[in-house]
């Protein structure tokens, strides 16, 4: 069988199942351990062994990428709805609380996606995804300048910061409380005009 002939296979039954059980078992393993959790026990779950979880997801940020597909479909979904939003400034106030609950979705999640948008490495898995969530956040940002909402200086690069920010902060147990006024603190920081922080 020649090379082309086997690109356009389907994967055997096995390793479909394989992948499957594999991401149902991060899944778990993120939503109970966080993002740090051990892929030995992720690949033990999922009966398979170490050296399948890493023929499927040779790093531990392609596993993430991979489970976080199902999580980014509910954030465009979100993005889809606050589309239909006319008031810029409650538009971007949206986003950025879809995008913090996108966030803060396991334990240690914003690291990761923070270190992918410094990252050098144009093959790391999270890269894509991270620059989709900042371009998006800089086109809500853009249309909240437009009317005086968002001050100048600002750019979607520092509220995806922020909201990575809020996300972490969510995941060490703080109180809604604490939460609204870090999310007040935010506001007034793009809002307010420049030259007055």
């Amino acid at each position: 069988m020649n090379a082309r002939e086997q690109q356009g296979r389907k994967p055997r039954a096995d390793v479909q199942r394989n992948r499957a059980a594999l991401l149902e078992a991060a899944q778990r393993h993120f939503l109970r351990d966080g993002v740090g959790t051990s892929l030995e026990a992720v690949a033990k779950e999922a009966g398979v062994g170490p050296g399948t979880l890493y023929r499927h997801f040779p790093t531990r940020e392609a596993l993430l990428a991979a489970v976080l597909q199902s999580r980014t479909e509910e954030l465009v979904a979100r993005r889809e709805s606050i589309a239909g939003i006319d008031d810029a400034g409650v538009a971007l106030t949206q986003w950025l609380r879809a995008m913090e609950d996108y966030l803060s979705a396991y334990s240690g999640l914003p690291e990761p996606l923070m270190a992918a948008t410094r990252a050098e490495d144009p093959d790391n898995p999270l890269t894509v995804p991270c620059d989709e969530l900042i371009a998006t956040t800089d086109a809500y940002v853009r249309a909240a300048q437009r009317t005086g909402y968002v001050r100048p200086s600002v750019t979607g690069y520092d509220l995806f910061l922020a909201a990575c920010s809020v996300a972490w902060i969510k995941g060490t147990g703080a109180t809604g409380e604490s939460i609204e006024r870090l999310r007040a603190l935010v506001a007034r920081g793009y809002r307010e005009p420049d030259g007055r922080i």
